[in-house]
Order: structure tokens, then C-alpha cells, then sequence
């Protein structure tokens, strides 16, 4: 391992030594636990938008980008 990384790594242990807020620390646990699934193409495909869907979020949404400005 790098000295820098032992270094970041020591910096990193002394600061949540030091955190009293329990919001902090549940979301450093939070960080801790996630599970890292490897990226799946044809699953994010399937969970995508049709062709007419696509189109119509479109259209949707640059309509109320008109209407803002109003």
C-alpha cells in the first residue's frame, strides 16, 4: 500500500474517532454496507424508456422548461 493511502487512511480513522453526530455515522455506515453490484447493460435497457415514452418526457419536459419562463 502507498504511504499517501496509509496516510489518507490514518486521516480518515482520527476524523470519525472524533464525530459525535449519530446522522454522520449512520451514513458512513450506510457507505460501509452498500453492495456494489457490477453494472448489467441489458437489465438498465430493459428498465429504460420506449421509443413513444421517450418522446413524450420530451415533450413533457420542454413544454414546463416554456412554461417557467412565463
Amino acid at each position: 500500500m502507498e504511504p499517501k493511502a496509509i496516510t489518507v487512511k490514518e486521516e480518515l480513522i482520527a476524523w470519525i474517532r472524533e464525530i459525535e453526530d449519530i446522522s454522520v455515522l449512520q451514513h458512513l455506515e450506510a457507505i460501509k454496507n452498500r453492495s456494489e453490484k457490477p453494472f448489467d447493460f441489458d437489465e438498465e435497457w430493459e428498465k429504460g424508456y420506449t421509443v413513444e415514452e421517450a418522446r413524450a418526457e420530451s415533450i413533457r419536459r420542454i413544454k414546463s422548461w416554456w412554461k417557467d419562463r412565463k
